[in-house]
C-alpha cells in the first residue's frame, strides 16, 4: 500500500514549503489539494461566474483541465490550467478567497475528491490541504496538522508578497485570514479541523528547517524499517517562502 503523509492546516502556517521540502526528501509525489480548489475558483471567474454558484461551480470542477509540472529541483510546481500557466493568479488573496467559498459547496468538494485519492501512487504522497487527514486520506500513515497565529500567518503572508514585487496591508491580510478561517472551520462539509489522530504542531516560533526535520523525524518512526531513508539534506535547494 502507498504510503502517505497529510499535512493540514490554515493559510501561512508554512504547509506549502514544509510539503515540497519533504517530497524532495522523500522522493515521494505532491499533492497541493488547495491548488486544485484555487483553480476552481479561478476557472469559475473566467467563465464569469461566482465561485460560491451551487449549480455551475461542481460541473467546472469535474471538467477541470489541470496539470503540476514539478521541476528537476524539486523547487517549483508550474501549474497549468487548459494549457495555460496559472501559477501567479493563483497566488492571490482573491484566488484563496475564491478557493474557500467554492470548497464550500459539497458538489465541488465530491467531484474532485477521487482526483485528489488518484495521486497516492508509489514510492509514496505528501498530501497538502485543510481536509488530507480528516476526509481524504483518513487512512493515512502520519496526520499533521501545522497551525500558526493569525498574526504570524499574516507577516509571512505579507514577506511572500513584498518578494513578489507587490504590496499588501498587514491588518488588511490579517483580517483576510481570519475571516477565511472562519468560514473553512465553519463550513457544512469537511471542515478546517486536525483529524482526531494528527499531530498538532505549531509553527509559530519555528523555522521552516526545524519543521521539516520534526515532521521527517517521526515519519520515519511510522513507515516500515526496511523503506529507503530520506535525504538527510531536506532543505537544500529550496527557497524558504
Amino acid at each position: 500500500m502507498t504510503p502517505v503523509l497529510t499535512i493540514d492546516g490554515p493559510g501561512g502556517a508554512g504547509k506549502g514549503t514544509v510539503c515540497m521540502r519533504i517530497a524532495a526528501a522523500m522522493g515521494w509525489h505532491l499533492l497541493d489539494s488547495g491548488a486544485l480548489y484555487r483553480l476552481v475558483g479561478l476557472a469559475a471567474r473566467k467563465q464569469g461566474v461566482e465561485p460560491d454558484d451551487a449549480a455551475a461551480v461542481p460541473a467546472l470542477a469535474e471538467a477541470l483541465d489541470v496539470r503540476f509540472e514539478v521541476d528537476r529541483d524539486a523547487t517549483r510546481v508550474t501549474t497549468l490550467l487548459d494549457g495555460e500557466v496559472v501559477n501567479e493568479a493563483l497566488r492571490t488573496e482573491q484566488a484563496g478567497n475564491d478557493a474557500s467559498r467554492a470548497a464550500a459547496i459539497p458538489a465541488v468538494r465530491n467531484a474532485l475528491l477521487q482526483r485528489q485519492r488518484d495521486f497516492a501512487v508509489p514510492p509514496g504522497l505528501v498530501a497538502d490541504g485543510r481536509d488530507m487527514g480528516t476526509v481524504v486520506f483518513p487512512d493515512a500513515d502520519l496526520k499533521i496538522f501545522l497551525d500558526a497565529s493569525a498574526a504570524e500567518r499574516a507577516r509571512r503572508r505579507q514577506l511572500q508578497l513584498l518578494e513578489q514585487g507587490l504590496s499588501a496591508n498587514l491588518d488588511d491580510l490579517r483580517e483576510e485570514m481570519e475571516e477565511r478561517d472562519r468560514r473553512d472551520r465553519e463550513r457544512s462539509v469537511a471542515p478546517l479541523k486536525p483529524a482526531e489522530d494528527a499531530w498538532v504542531l505549531d509553527t509559530t516560533d519555528l523555522d521552516i528547517v526545524t519543521v521539516v526535520d520534526l515532521i521527517l523525524e517521526r515519519l520515519r518512526d511510522v513507515l516500515p524499517e526496511d523503506r529507503p531513508p530520506a535525504d538527510e539534506t531536506p532543505g537544500s535547494g529550496i527557497e524558504n517562502t
